[in-house]
């Protein structure tokens, strides 16, 4: 049985992460929620708090300073039980339970071995080449990460989503791309306040990921994935995933 250990890092997401969690607490298929606040200077810690007394399914982890996405991912790895962990953005807009439902579905079903989301407004060339090789939204077997929490450490601070496409490449895993056709990810300018720091946040983060990978094989990266894509109807493996090793 597929267990969701469900996983949100989170800096400095007041203003968002109660509309997220809220849809998240009441999933039926989501046995654990693991909120990791990543040193926020705002309130996001004692926001997620609050839903702890009626969802005792509820861990928030604070991480004294601000350690990076990849960092905080790892400490929520290290905390989840389930067989599955869901990693989830904190600051999604308009997220509803079918989405999650949906990213689940294939990989449940035993159709895929990991799902990836396809927000609306993910940029215009990943919607028409039909993923978004840097979605933070999946599904995946937790042994994929547990086991490699050493590695994650050492990852720079945005690197984690092309490391994990890099270990599902390596398993030729069955990837199911989800279409999120009412979520959107708020831009990093909306967020900050202005252009000039949307930009700069932008620019570091694609720093971290060619510090990760280079450009060429982020290319690489893309048209891999798109040839290990599936459909739901596609018959599941004999062996699964979390039990095969990369080649």
């Amino acid at each position: 049985m597929t267990q969701i250990s469900c996983i949100i890092p989170a800096y400095n997401e007041a203003p968002r992460i109660a509309a997220v969690l809220q849809t998240v607490l009441a999933h039926r298929q989501i046995s654990q929620v693991i909120v990791v606040d990543d040193g926020s200077s705002d309130n996001t810690a004692q926001i997620a708090e609050s839903h702890q007394r009626t969802h005792p399914h509820l861990q928030v982890i604070r991480q004294s300073r601000n350690g990076g996405k990849t960092a905080a991912v790892a400490a929520g790895i290290a905390a989840s039980t389930g067989s599955h962990v869901m990693l989830l953005d904190s600051d999604l807009l308009g997220l509803g339970a079918g989405d999650l439902g949906a990213l689940i579905a294939p990989v449940a079903s035993g159709a895929a071995d990991v799902s990836i989301s396809l927000r609306r407004n993910a940029p215009r060339l990943w919607r028409l080449i039909g993923l978004d090789y840097i979605s933070g939204e999946r599904v995946l077997a937790r042994d994929l990460l547990a086991e490699r929490l050493d590695q994650l450490h050492a990852l720079p601070r945005f690197g984690l989503e092309v490391f994990m496409n890099r270990l599902w490449i390596a398993q030729s895993a069955r990837i199911a791309v989800v279409s999120w056709p009412g979520v959107d990810s708020p831009m990093k300018h909306a967020k900050l306040g202005n252009w000039r720091k949307g930009l700069a946040a932008d620019a570091k983060m694609m720093r971290d990921i060619f510090r990760t990978i280079t450009p060429a094989q982020s290319l690489r990266q893309i048209l891999t994935m798109r040839g290990l894509r599936v459909t739901a109807q596609s018959p599941p493996r004999s062996t699964p995933l979390a039990r095969r090793k990369p080649r």
